[in-house]
């Protein structure tokens, strides 16, 4: 049973295309459909601060929701590509303060090479073309506001999934929620299953940089972790071994 979350009328962010004619922002990427004064100007926007944010666990665990997507998931589909970033401003409606997810993935779009251009350093959403997929916060105090401001602020921008790591149950909602947006409302949905994004979220207990504790790990349907590069190695070295001592106990001797 779902549980829906009432959330305020929807704002409309400020959305490009990616073809078609129209005014272009200073990179070339299109901005189809807006007129020359709704375009933001890049150059206003702080994209960039020095404010601490985050804890050490937090940010392991952020690359742990990363780095696996990159080394290991197959993505949404041939010839789609895919964000997975952290602590990554969300600039979505002109004149309004980014949303700053600790992280986001987004299917279908992609990163461009040249990190020296301003307008691929963050999400501008009117530049990508749609707004992430998946908005995830972790909970490290009760001031965050992740159950009530930013859950009201990612349903009225339309992010699809947003999820809550409450690690401490510091909010008492449980450790791990996530919400589909219906409509103009997110209802409770069962993390371990994404559908529309082909990906689920579950607690794995283990060891990850040296630290043994429970993580926040992507799965797929079936409940297998997304592995880390890392682990993918020691896995690609354990099946070696393992086909080896097959050899040795017929006794074939393989190559070293």
């Amino acid at each position: 049973m779902t549980t829906p979350v009432s959330t305020p009328a929807a704002a409309t962010p400020v959305l490009a295309t990616e073809s078609g004619q129209g005014p272009r922002a200073g990179n070339g990427l299109s901005l189809h459909g807006l007129p020359p004064e709704c375009v933001p100007n890049l150059d206003d926007l702080v994209i960039q601060d020095d404010t601490p944010v985050d804890g050490i666990l937090s940010e392991k665990n952020m690359r742990l929701l990363t780095e696996p997507l990159y080394s290991s998931w197959l993505g949404p589909g041939p010839g789609r590509g895919f964000l997975a970033l952290a602590n990554v401003g969300v600039f979505h409606t002109a004149g309004e303060p980014p949303l700053v997810p600790d992280v986001l993935l987004s299917l279908g779009v992609s990163q461009p090479a040249d990190l020296s251009q301003k307008a691929n350093l963050s999400y501008f959403v009117w530049l990508r073309g749609k707004v992430p997929d998946v908005g995830l916060e972790i909970v490290s105090n009760r001031e965050g506001g992740e159950a009530d401001t930013k859950l009201r602020d990612y349903a009225r921008i339309g992010v699809p999934y947003y999820v809550i790591y409450d690690p401490e149950n510091l909010l008492s909602g449980g450790v791990l929620r996530a919400f589909q947006l219906r409509g103009r409302k997110y209802e409770l949905t069962d993390a371990h299953w994404l559908e529309e994004v082909g990906l689920g979220l579950l607690l794995w207990e283990g060891p990850f940089e040296g630290v043994n504790r429970s993580w926040l790990r992507w799965c797929d349907r079936d409940g297998r972790i997304i592995p880390t590069g890392a682990e993918r190695a020691v896995q690609a070295t354990q099946e070696v071994e393992r086909l080896r001592e097959q050899l040795r106990a017929l006794g074939v001797e393989s190559p070293p």
